[in-house]
């Protein structure tokens, strides 16, 4: 038997991911209005679910 093939994922993906979950995290704090610790804790936990998300995705 054969080892299964390993998928690699290019550089863009990982740095397309991180701008995107940053993008997305400013974006919210700005529409949020006040920077309370409960926004930003939302706004980090919804950036860092689509930084992880478009990493995976993008195969």
């Amino acid at each position: 038997m054969t080892a299964p093939a390993r998928i690699k994922r290019s550089q863009a993906s990982l740095f397309g991911g991180i701008a995107s979950g940053l993008g997305v995290f400013i974006l919210y704090l700005l529409l949020a209005g006040s920077p309370s610790l409960a926004n930003i804790a939302i706004g980090l936990a919804i950036g860092a679910a689509l930084a992880i998300w478009v990493r995976l995705a993008d195969l």
